[in-house]
């Protein structure tokens, strides 16, 4: 199979979608012909939203971008990439501990599958802060003022059923 260097793969668990997420996939849309963000099902994590709620969420936020599509998969990343037909897998980089991580999988990518490039987006400034630890953490620990802070790190179709979640556990 001749895989596509014109179409990366972004993976990730994107539980929650962020606008981080986001910023890295509408600035690879513009680079690539094809994007497709592969939501990762780890059966040994406990996520907060279920891939189709993810899956939902994410095809709802993309759908201005027609060259985007939102797949689930489990297993390892390049094999999902393979399977996509794409050439590159598309990474984001926060900060310098992301960039250790990311060297170390780049490489181990790279023994599995040569054919495929990894390619590294850096986060945008007002976006190299937010996890989903933190995240999950604002929602849960917030109070009143959860949905209102909430918008500063989750897209605002994001907010309310991350507050939802948190308010249906207790």
């Amino acid at each position: 199979m001749t895989l596509n260097p014109h179409h990366a793969v972004y993976v990730g668990s994107f539980d929650p979608p962020t606008l981080g997420h986001l910023d890295i996939v509408e600035r690879g849309a513009v680079i690539y012909s094809k994007i497709t963000v592969g939501i990762g099902i780890n059966p040994d994590k406990r996520p907060l939203f279920s891939p189709e709620e993810r899956q939902q969420m994410l095809q709802g936020l993309l759908a201005a971008f027609p060259n985007v599509e939102v797949k689930c998969f489990q297993g390892l990343a390049v094999n999902f990439v393979q399977e996509c037909g794409g050439g590159v897998m598309l990474r984001g980089l926060r900060t310098l501990t992301d960039v250790e991580a990311e060297f170390t999988m780049s490489l181990a990518n790279r023994t599995l599958a040569s054919e495929i490039e990894t390619v590294f987006l850096m986060a945008s400034e007002k976006y190299t802060h937010i996890s989903s630890s933190l995240i999950k953490q604002i929602a849960q620990l917030g109070g009143d003022v959860a949905e209102e802070k909430l918008k500063d790190f989750v897209p605002k179709q994001v907010v309310s059923p991350l507050v939802e979640k948190f308010a249906s556990r207790t």
